[in-house]
C-alpha cells in the first residue's frame, strides 16, 4: 500500500509499471518518497515562515499545507515530465529547466527552515537591533522636545539670575545703613542719624522691590515649570507610543535580514542539503539507465503517434483524391450542351429582371 503511494507520488504510470520488474518498481517509489516527504518539508517551512507572520497557528497551518500541495505537485510534474532519451544530452537540455525550477523551490524551502534553526542567534541579533533601534528612536523624539525644554530653563535661570542680582543689591544696601550706624563708613558718626534713615529707606524700598520681584519671578517660575513637566509627559508618552512598534520588530523580514548578518556557511550547507534533496528524484532518472518502463512508456507513446500522423496522412491522401475527382467531373459536364443551354436561358432572364429593375428605378426618379 505504502509502495504504490510512493509510485503515485512519482507520477509514473502505473498500469505500465505493474507489469515491469519489482527493481522498476522499487526506483519510481523511492522517487516519489522523495517527492513526498520534500512537500512535508515544504509544508513545515511555509507554517513556520506564516507563524512568524500572523501569530496564529490555524492559519500558518492551513496555509502551509496549501502550499505544501504546490510543492508536491511541481515536484511531481518535473520528475514525471523527464524522459529517458536516446542521447543524453536531450536529455540534459530537457532537465535544464526543471533543474532551475527545483533550485528555486529548495531556496524558498531551506529559508524558514534555516530562520527556526537558527532561532536563537536570529533573538540575539534582533535584541541587539531592538536596543540600538530604542536609543534611536528616544534620541529622534527628544530632539522635538529639547529645544523648548531648553529655553524654558534658560527663562528660569533669567528668573533666577534676577532674584539673585536683586537679593545682592539689597544686602549691600543692608550693609551700607549698618555701616552708617556703626560710623564704619559713609559719615562715620555712630549712631542713626538722617543719613543712615535715608540709607535705611533706600534699603527698605529696595527689599521691598526684592520681595515682590522674588513673588513674581517665583509664579513665573513655577509655570515655566509646568510647561517642562507636560513636555517631559508627553516625551514619555511619545516614547511609550513607539515602543511596542520597535519590540514588535521581529517579522519575517527583519528575521531574513538578521539571519544575513550571520555566517554564511552554515546556512549555505543547510541549502545545499535541500538542493541536494529537491534534485535527488531528477539526477535519479537522468543516470539511471533506460528500463523497462522506458521501453514500454515509449512503445505506447509511439503507438498513439504513429496511429495519429497514419490517420492525418490517410485525410490528406483523401483531400488530394477528392480534389482530382471533382475536377475531372466539372470538366467532363462543362463540355455539355444541355448544361450549356440551361444556363444561357437563365443568364437571360437574368438579364431581363435586370433590364425592368433598372427601368422602373428610373422611372421614379423622373
Amino acid at each position: 500500500m505504502l509502495k504504490r503511494f510512493f509510485i503515485i507520488c512519482s507520477g509514473a504510470d502505473i498500469h505500465i509499471l505493474d507489469s515491469c520488474s519489482n527493481g522498476e518498481q522499487n526506483k519510481f517509489a523511492g522517487i516519489g518518497a522523495t517527492v513526498f516527504f520534500t512537500a512535508v518539508m515544504a509544508f513545515i517551512a511555509c507554517s513556520y515562515a506564516l507563524f512568524t507572520v500572523f501569530d496564529n497557528v490555524f492559519i500558518a497551518i492551513g496555509f502551509g499545507l496549501i502550499w505544501g500541495l504546490l510543492i508536491f505537485n511541481l515536484d511531481r510534474f518535473i520528475v514525471s515530465t523527464i524522459k529517458k532519451r536516446n542521447h543524453s544530452i536531450d536529455e540534459i537540455i530537457q532537465a535544464s529547466p526543471r533543474l532551475i525550477l527545483a533550485i528555486i523551490i529548495a531556496i524558498v524551502i531551506s529559508k524558514p527552515l534555516e530562520l527556526k534553526l537558527f532561532e536563537k542567534e536570529i533573538n540575539q541579533v534582533l535584541l541587539e537591533q531592538k536596543n540600538e533601534m530604542t536609543l534611536s528612536n528616544q534620541t529622534q523624539i527628544a530632539a522635538q522636545f529639547t529645544p523648548n525644554i531648553n529655553a524654558l530653563e534658560q527663562d528660569i535661570e533669567t528668573l533666577q539670575a534676577q532674584i539673585t542680582t536683586k537679593e545682592a543689591e539689597v544686602n549691600a544696601l543692608y550693609q551700607i545703613y549698618i555701616s552708617e550706624a556703626e560710623g564704619t563708613s559713609g559719615t562715620e558718626r555712630l549712631g542713626k542719624g538722617p543719613v543712615y534713615k535715608e540709607k535705611r529707606e533706600k534699603h527698605d524700598a529696595a527689599l521691598a522691590d526684592f520681595q515682590q520681584l522674588k513673588a513674581e519671578n517665583k509664579e513665573k517660575i513655577g509655570g515655566i515649570e509646568t510647561q517642562i513637566a507636560e513636555l517631559q509627559t508627553n516625551y514619555d508618552a511619545q516614547v511609550s507610543g513607539t515602543q511596542p512598534i520597535i519590540d514588535g520588530f521581529d517579522g519575517l523580514m527583519a528575521r531574513i535580514d538578521a539571519l544575513g548578518t550571520l555566517p554564511w556557511l552554515p546556512s549555505f550547507f543547510i541549502f545545499l542539503l535541500f538542493l541536494a534533496i529537491e534534485t535527488s528524484p531528477i539526477f535519479a532518472k537522468l543516470m539511471s539507465p533506460k528500463g523497462a518502463y522506458d521501453y514500454k512508456l515509449e512503445d505506447a507513446e509511439t503507438a498513439i503517434k504513429t496511429w495519429v500522423e497514419q490517420k492525418v496522412n490517410e485525410r490528406h491522401v483523401l483531400l488530394k483524391t477528392d480534389q482530382q475527382l471533382n475536377n475531372r467531373i466539372y470538366s467532363d459536364i462543362a463540355e455539355e450542351d444541355e448544361l450549356y443551354q440551361y444556363k444561357r436561358k437563365k443568364a437571360r432572364e437574368l438579364m431581363q429582371l435586370q433590364a425592368d429593375a433598372f427601368f422602373k428605378h428610373q422611372k421614379n426618379a423622373l
